[in-house]
């Protein structure tokens, strides 16, 4: 069973951050410039929390506040639901399903930072899988020309 490491090893490890006392705005800015839908909320090289597209509408946007004076860590999602490097992708696609969530933080034993895998991320590796069966099914089929 594939791994979430293998999503890691083909996507790289990098990614998005602030720190919690960036201003909501300069992190819109930033996942607009990159288009991402989450940053990671980083305090040195600690996860404090994730700050997604959701948290803009629900904690921004729905209760009028000025997004060039909140900070992000008033508004981030805290305490994340993470995964292991590990995690098998069915169970990482059971937590996107159950926690309705869209990205999870990877952080390893030593609970540091490995990564983060979206859903997109996992349906785009479901994708390849499935075209690189229906090429080996059409092979078994018609043979190689």
């Amino acid at each position: 069973m594939p791994k979430v490491c293998t999503i890691l090893s083909r996507k790289g490890a990098a990614v998005w951050s602030v720190r919690p006392e960036a201003s909501v705005l300069d992190a819109a800015r930033l996942m607009n410039r990159h288009q991402v839908g989450a940053l990671l909320v980083l305090d040195g090289r600690r996860l404090v929390g994730i700050f997604t597209e959701r948290d803009v509408l629900r904690r921004i946007v729905a209760e009028r506040l000025d997004a060039a004076a909140t900070p992000v860590g008033r508004v981030m999602t805290r305490d994340p639901v993470t995964c292991h490097p590990e995690t098998e992708l069915d169970a990482a696609r059971d937590t996107f399903m159950r926690r309705r969530v869209r990205h999870l933080p990877v952080v390893g034993d030593d609970g540091e930072l490995a990564g983060m895998i979206s859903i997109g991320d996992l349906n785009a590796f479901d994708l390849t899988g499935q075209e690189l069966k229906i090429a080996a099914l059409e092979e078994v089929i018609y043979g190689t020309a």
